[in-house]
């Protein structure tokens, strides 16, 4: 009996040594002909995004150098200079407008594609590939101008129009700060990991209401966004320090750091914060 198990188990080895190798073949042909199968649904739909995208893939190289699917190559380079022309039409076309409603919107726009910067601390990407853009972080399944506009002036309405003073706003960032430093027992000017200090700092401004029963609905949320974009306003204001002369100081680096704008507008990795007497 345990010999007639031997020779089961060694047939059933040798059998798969000889169906992988082809089952591989197999599969790669299959994904060679479902390639083939999305260019003509692309063609047919003038879905020349995604007949780009799919034409500019390792995949559809390695259908043109397969021998017996080469009566491709041709076919696939026509279409490929044609999704190229009107993708890059497309492209135009879409800065262009994108630019126009932004001026009508009343604000400026940086336009790097596909990546794009309206106001400090407002940025997006437009994925051609998927039709979305990312904007900070947030991901909008579209890349229509209008929609596009729609959620950066929506951004735009959260992050700046809200009443904002600097002299207040740096003024509780120092209280912070020094009540970390007491609770904690550390020396002053003790530089404090920015994580740390944004969860304290987003603890402060919640209501007394908030702590009696912890109701998610009376908890006054604060973005990270929101946080950076105020920073930046506060260096624009040029008040210099706190009311009580401290002076606020941001360490670069990577340890429990936060995505901040600095004094340049640009987002940097701050790894701690802590404020001196001027």
């Amino acid at each position: 009996m345990p010999e007639t198990n031997d020779f089961l188990e060694d047939a059933q080895e040798d059998l798969k040594q000889i169906v992988q190798p082809f089952q591989r073949d197999l599969n790669q042909k299959q994904k060679k002909a479902d390639l083939i199968k999305q260019c003509i649904r692309c063609a047919e739909r003038d879905d020349f995004l995604q007949l780009d995208e799919l034409l500019k893939s390792k995949l559809a190289g390695d259908i043109c150098e397969d021998e017996s699917l080469e009566s491709c190559a041709p076919i696939f380079e026509t279409l490929g200079t044609y999704a190229d022309e009107k993708v890059a039409q497309y492209r135009m076309d879409l800065i262009e407008d994108l630019t126009r409603k932004c001026e009508e919107a009343g604000l400026e726009m940086e336009m790097d594609f596909p990546r794009f910067t309206v106001l400090k601390g407002i940025t997006g990407e437009i994925d051609f590939a998927s039709r979305s853009t990312k904007i900070n972080k947030k991901v909008l399944k579209s890349i229509d101008p209008r929609r596009i506009m729609a959620m950066v002036v929506r951004l735009k309405k959260q992050l700046y129009d809200k009443p904002y003073d600097p002299q207040e706003f740096i003024d509780g960032l120092c209280k912070v700060y020094l009540e970390l430093l007491e609770k904690e027992d550390l020396p002053a000017g003790r530089p404090v990991p920015m994580q740390q200090f944004y969860l304290a700092y987003v603890i402060s401004l919640q209501s007394k209401t908030f702590f009696q029963n912890m109701d998610k609905g009376k908890f006054k949320g604060y973005s990270l966004d929101q946080f950076s974009v105020d920073l930046w306003r506060y260096y624009q204001a040029g008040i210099g320090g706190t009311s009580q002369g401290y002076e606020l100081q941001l360490t670069p680096g990577r340890n429990k750091a936060l995505w901040l704008l600095d004094t340049q507008g640009e987002l940097r990795q701050i790894t701690a914060i802590s404020f001196h007497k001027s």
